[in-house]
C-alpha cells in the first residue's frame, strides 16, 4: 500500500518551504523571502509516530496573476491538489486573511478533498492567537496554529492531518501478488514493454514523450503466477519539461515505487544511460527495493562482440550507487528476451527475502574483521561485537560496535562486500543500522 500524500499549498512567501523543510527534517527546498523563489515542487518521507506520508512542496498561488512564472506555479499545484490525498492549506497570520487567500480556498474547496487550514509564523500561541480566529472566515474548519521557523504546533497539525488518510483497502493487505513497477524516462518503452509481456495492446503506447500520465496497474500471468505491474509516468529533465502536467510525474512514480516488490528501470538503448535514468534509480534505491536495470530498443543498437560489454560498464559506472542492481538487454518490439525478465524479477524477490542465520552472518563478521582490521581513531580502535539480521525487503542487518563515529561508510561498504560475496543478495540493496553496546555486556 502506497503512501498517503500531503500537498503543501497556498500564496507566495507564507512559509511553505521553511514548514516542508522542518517536518521533512533537513532543508531540501530553497527558502527566500522573495516571493515565487520555490519554482518547482520538491518531495519528502515524513514519519510521525507510526504513521507514514510523503508530502509535496509546491510553488506559491497567486490566483489571478498574468505573471507567466506564478501562473507555471499555479498550474503545478493545481496538479499537486489531484495527485495528493489530504491538502495543508498555508496561510499567514502576520499578513493577515487577504483576499487571495479566499479565492485560493474557494479552488481548494472545488477539489473535493479534506482540507487542512494551518496558520503559519504563529511564534508565540499568546501572542498571535487572537489573530489566527481571523481565518474561521475562510469556512474551512478549525485552523491549527503552528509555526515553521520556531517548530511548534506540529504535533496538532499532523494529529489533523492523519485524520483524513485513506483507509488501507483490505483487499490490498491480503493480495501476494509480487508488484513490479515499470519506471523510466518518457519514451523509453515502458509501455511498450508491458503490452508485449500481455500480448496485447492494453495500455496507449505513442511517441509523444509523456503519454502515460498515471501509474496504471496490470495483471499479467506468466507460468502459472500472476504478477501485477506498475506503467509509470515518464520522468524526464527539467530542461526539457513543456507541459506543467509532467512535472507531477516523479510523485506518481514515487508512489509506484513504495507500492512495488521490485522496481524496473527502463533505458533507452540507443541514447544509452544518463544521469536522469541515475536519479529515477535513486529513488528505488532510497526506497530499498529490488532493482532491475532493463536496456530496451537493444534490436535498434548496431553492435559488434564488445557493445554489451561497453553498455554494462557505462551503466555500472552512472548506477555505481547499486553495483548490485540486475542488468537485462531487451527489445519490446521483438520480444527479445522479455521473458527473462520474470527469471530476474523472481530472484530478486527470492532475495529481497532471504534471510541469514546469526551464527553463519557472525563467522562472515569475524573473517571480515581478521582479514580488514577495523579502522581507528586517535587511539581508540572500532571493535565489532555483533551481527544480526533484523529484517527483509530490504535485507537489513543490525551491527553492534563499541562506537559508532568509528564506524566510516568505507567499512561498512567492505563489510556488505563481504556479505555479497557469500551469500550473494542480487537485485536487492542491503541496509545497515549500527547500534553502541557497552563494552562490559
Amino acid at each position: 500500500m502506497r503512501k498517503p500524500i500531503v500537498a503543501i499549498v497556498g500564496r507566495p512567501n507564507v512559509g511553505k518551504s521553511t514548514l516542508f523543510n522542518a517536518l521533512a527534517g533537513e532543508r531540501i527546498s530553497i527558502v527566500k523571502d522573495t516571493p515565487g523563489v520555490t519554482r518547482d515542487r520538491i518531495y519528502a518521507d515524513v514519519t510521525w509516530l507510526d504513521r507514514s506520508f510523503t508530502m509535496i512542496d509546491t510553488g506559491g498561488i497567486e490566483p489571478e496573476s498574468k505573471d507567466m512564472m506564478l501562473r507555471h506555479m499555479r498550474e503545478q499545484a493545481e496538479i499537486a491538489i489531484a495527485t495528493a490525498d489530504v491538502i495543508l492549506f498555508l496561510v499567514d497570520v502576520r499578513q493577515g486573511l487577504v483576499d487571495a487567500d479566499t479565492k485560493v480556498a474557494d479552488m481548494l474547496r472545488r477539489s473535493g478533498k479534506p482540507i487542512v487550514l494551518t496558520v503559519n509564523k504563529v511564534d508565540s500561541f499568546e501572542k498571535f492567537m487572537p489573530d489566527v480566529y481571523e481565518f474561521y472566515n475562510l469556512g474551512l474548519g478549525d485552523p491549527i496554529p503552528v509555526s515553521g521557523a520556531s517548530m511548534l504546533g506540529f504535533g496538532d497539525l499532523c494529529e489533523e492531518l492523519v485524520k483524513h488518510f485513506p483507509e488501507s483497502a483490505a483487499g490490498d493487505e491480503e493480495d501476494t501478488r509480487p508488484r513490479i513497477a515499470v519506471v523510466g524516462k518518457p519514451n523509453v518503452g515502458k509501455s511498450s514493454l508491458i503490452n508485449r509481456l500481455l500480448g496485447e495492446n492494453r495500455v496507449i503506447v505513442s511517441d509523444i514523450a509523456g503519454t502515460t500520465r498515471d501509474a496504471i496497474d496490470t495483471a499479467v500471468t506468466y507460468s502459472g503466477k500472476e504478477y501485477i505491474f506498475i506503467d509509470t509516468a515518464g520522468l524526464r529533465r527539467k530542461s526539457k519539461i513543456k507541459e506543467d502536467l509532467e512535472r507531477y510525474s516523479i510523485i506518481r512514480t514515487v508512489s509506484a515505487v513504495e507500492r512495488a516488490d521490485v522496481v524496473v528501470v527502463v533505458i533507452d538503448a540507443a541514447e544509452g544511460v544518463t544521469e536522469q535514468d541515475a536519479k529515477i534509480a535513486g529513488i528505488a534505491h532510497d526506497a530499498g527495493k529490488g532493482i532491475i536495470v532493463a536496456v530496451n530498443k537493444w534490436d535498434s543498437v548496431e553492435k559488434d562482440d564488445k557493445t554489451i560489454y561497453r553498455q554494462q560498464e557505462k551503466i555500472r559506472e552512472v548506477l555505481s550507487f547499486m553495483p548490485y542492481a540486475d542488468i537485462l538487454f531487451i527489445s519490446a518490439v521483438t520480444g527479445q528476451r522479455v521473458n527473462k525478465l520474470f527469471d530476474s524479477i523472481e530472484k530478486v524477490i527470492e532475495n529481497q527475502n532471504k534471510r541469514i542465520g546469526t551464527g553463519v552472518l557472525n563467522e562472515i563478521l569475524m573473517e571480515a574483521t581478521a582479514m580488514h582490521q577495523p579502522p581507528s581513531d586517535k587511539g581508540r580502535r572500532l571493535k565489532l561485537f555483533y551481527i544480526t539480521q533484523a529484517a527483509v525487503k530490504p535485507p537489513t542487518f543490525v551491527i553492534f560496535v563499541n562506537d559508532k563515529e568509528l564506524m566510516h561508510y568505507s567499512y561498512t561498504r567492505y563489510l556488505e562486500n563481504k556479505i555479497r560475496e557469500a551469500f550473494g543478495f542480487e537485485g536487492t540493496s542491503l541496509k545497515f543500522i549500527i547500534r553502541e553496546r557497552n563494552e562490559e555486556k
